[in-house]
């Protein structure tokens, strides 16, 4: 028995809701930021925005469809089925969020503030819903295909990430590591951390680096299977280089980093869900198989 589509709405706390759980109720927060000269009211109707947007989507849902939600915070304890379709309510960054844990299942991007979020992974009015959702499980949908970047370590343990993938030490203390490109070339490094980038994140992060390097690297695009990296801050000392900071991975290479301190790995900025790496453990950085589908 085929069963019926679910859509999942996913959405995150908005900053009005946030304050509310710091201070208890409205007034107390009205007078937290009046007392430093701001106003409750910004934040007060970005959250109506967002509240009307959350239920624009759940209207627009048909009545034989079945139905579930999320908060971003609960993403890693959520169980995605392969019939679902993913509704993503919030900025951009929530599409990111949510990428990891699919394989497959299309994504509709909503976008409640378009005079605030830039909309590439929210593109979408929540007017909208209602067709979009019908479109997610149509044929000929016109679907974008974006690449990930994968972290594979030598102990099994894997991390995919839309935008970026991080590797640095735990704390703000400089990473110490060995790092081999695909030619073979190989450098003992110590470092703020590297980054590893897809065509979607070279938008974020990524350029925020590049642009600051003045790197002549061809960023590479969202749905191009091409990975870009850069080492951030690289030290140079008797131990330690400095030629080997950026470059980019063509679809069948891989960029090893060997650690030779206590390391982290987390992707899309969520470190809450991390990798941890011990001296000697080996991780390896790819494009992903799997690809983010997003409803264009």
């Amino acid at each position: 028995m085929t069963l019926n589509p679910r859509a999942v709405i996913v959405h995150r706390r908005t900053e009005f809701e946030e304050l509310l759980a710091q201070h208890g109720t409205r007034q107390q927060a009205e007078f937290f930021l009046a007392g430093r000269g701001r106003s409750i009211g910004e934040v007060e109707a970005r959250h109506h925005a967002q509240q009307a947007a959350l239920q624009a989507a759940s209207n627009a849902i048909p009545l034989d469809w079945r139905r579930g939600s999320v908060e971003r915070a609960d993403l890693d304890r959520f169980v995605f089925g392969p019939e679902d379709v993913i509704v993503a309510v919030g900025q951009d960054g929530l599409v990111a969020n949510v990428a990891k844990y699919l394989d497959g299942q299309v994504v509709v991007g909503l976008n409640p503030e378009p005079g605030r979020n830039p909309g590439v992974l929210v593109p979408h009015d929540p007017a909208e819903a209602s067709k979009l959702l019908q479109a997610a499980t149509g044929g000929g949908r016109p679907v974008e295909s974006r690449v990930m970047v994968e972290a594979v370590v030598d102990d099994g343990q894997t991390l995919r990430a839309l935008n970026e993938i991080f590797i640095g030490h735990p704390s703000h203390q400089s990473a110490r590591y060995r790092l081999q490109t695909p030619s073979g070339d190989t450098e003992r490094q110590s470092s703020s951390g590297v980054l590893i980038g897809t065509g979607t994140g070279a938008t974020g992060w990524c350029r925020s680096v590049w642009l600051e390097r003045r790197s002549e690297l061809v960023l590479p695009q969202p749905e191009e299977s091409t990975l870009c990296w850069f080492v951030r801050e690289a030290w140079p000392s008797p131990a330690t280089g400095t030629d080997l900071t950026e470059g980019l991975l063509d679809p069948d290479q891989e960029l090893t980093i060997i650690a030779e301190s206590d390391l982290v790995v987390f992707g899309d900025g969520i470190e809450t869900d991390t990798l941890h790496l011990r001296w000697g453990q080996r991780v390896t950085l790819r494009p992903a198989t799997r690809r983010l589908h997003l409803l264009h």
